[in-house]
């Protein structure tokens, strides 16, 4: 069996001892070259809720709780009872990660989609994001933010 080995003349090699200062840590290959998938803190706890906001709910196997019922109410009525729905949906994806407080969610409707709007603060990280998820017809998912550090982060 051949090994494979990948070095970057960019980017030195680290000691296997170096301290990391990070709180979280993990890895993606979405939307990133393959030189490093490694992300850490804000990067690692959005990407995991981007994860679950783009599952529909029951999709994934052996765990279908996990998901967003957000993907079938794109095409239901513009009611307040869909609207609440979905706004319960939210928090619950958001309590079930104790990394991030959902400080505030607001649901519009669109032509062929919605747009859930909400603001998040990063507990141990203390920075806030408000993220805009807009959900459409041809089942893609579209993110913008900003985001900020709190008051008390002394910045």
């Amino acid at each position: 069996m051949a090994k494979v080995i990948y070095s970057n003349p960019r980017r030195p090699l680290r000691s296997t001892n170096e301290k990391r200062t990070q709180l979280f840590k993990g890895f993606s290959t979405v939307g990133r070259d393959f030189e490093d998938i490694a992300l850490y803190d804000y990067e690692l706890v959005r990407a995991d809720l981007l994860n679950h906001f783009n599952i529909r709910k029951g999709e994934k196997l052996e765990n279908p709780e996990v998901g967003t019922i957000i993907w079938d109410s794109i095409f239901e009525p513009n009611t307040q009872a869909t609207s609440d729905a979905i706004i319960a949906d939210v928090q619950s994806i958001i309590q079930q990660d104790p990394r991030v407080e959902l400080e505030s969610v607001d649901v519009d409707y669109f032509e062929h989609g919605l747009q859930v709007t909400m603001s998040v603060l990063y507990r141990q990280l203390n920075v806030q994001e408000q993220l805009s998820l807009n959900f459409d017809e041809t089942q893609s998912l579209s993110v913008t933010s900003s985001m900020s550090p709190t008051a008390s982060a002394g910045y």
